[in-house]
């Protein structure tokens, strides 16, 4: 039954260690995988504003959307949840972790594929916008926050706005898409190249007054 197999699942992975009672009651995320069961269901089953509606109710119940048209693995663990947004034409694999204020949409208006596919193991850190058809390999990690626009590969950690610096990440994360210990800060560098500009600016600049004051 896929309610004992996704709570067994969060149990192991939460470090809140939450007891049945929570997981199975309390857990928003939860709720959400198995009402999107349904509506991808209905879907499948050629009822299109059955669906929806089934849709739109988990949200008002969870803070969580999901299309119905989605396609999500096994052990889903969507972790608090709230204005996570899951388009029509994403992939999600099994063992994905999601966090709070994701999002996986769409760059395009045009019909096809226009979201991206999440593979098995990987972690969407919260607020993270993973946009367009795009893939975020095995176990890779997006940082909380960051923007993809790109292929994330196999096993790396993505942070910044857009994400970028990618490393390995063999070592456990410590919740929201971050490794345990990482120098990767890509905004952080961004930041310091455009001080970097700005007192060469400055300094060009005072050269002509301290000419003029001789």
């Amino acid at each position: 039954m896929e309610l004992i197999e996704l709570g067994r699942s969060i149990r192991e992975r939460d470090p809140a260690r939450p007891t049945w009672f929570e997981v199975i009651f309390s857990y928003p995320g939860v709720h959400a995988v198995l009402w999107h069961r349904l509506a991808h269901r209905l879907h499948q089953w050629g009822l299109p504003g059955a669906a929806r509606f089934t849709s739109h109710f988990a949200r008002f119940l969870t803070g969580i959307e999901i299309h119905p048209a989605a396609q999500v693995g096994r052990r889903l663990f969507i972790d608090h949840g709230m204005g996570v947004v899951v388009g029509g034409t994403a992939i999600i694999g099994d063992d994905v972790t999601i966090y709070q204020g994701v999002t996986l949409g769409g760059l395009s208006l045009k019909p096809g594929k226009r979201h991206p596919d999440v593979l098995d193991g990987a972690v969407i850190g919260a607020g993270a916008h993973v946009l367009g058809p795009i893939t975020v390999g095995r176990q890779a990690r997006v940082g909380a926050n960051a923007v993809v626009v790109e292929d994330v590969p196999e096993g790396v950690t993505v942070v910044g706005i857009p994400a970028r610096s990618p490393q390995r990440c063999d070592e456990p994360t410590v919740g929201y898409g971050m490794p345990r210990h990482t120098d990767a800060d890509p905004l952080g560098e961004e930041i310091a190249q455009i001080r970097a500009e700005l007192n060469a600016l400055k300094a060009r600049m005072e050269q002509p007054l301290k000419a003029v004051g001789r």
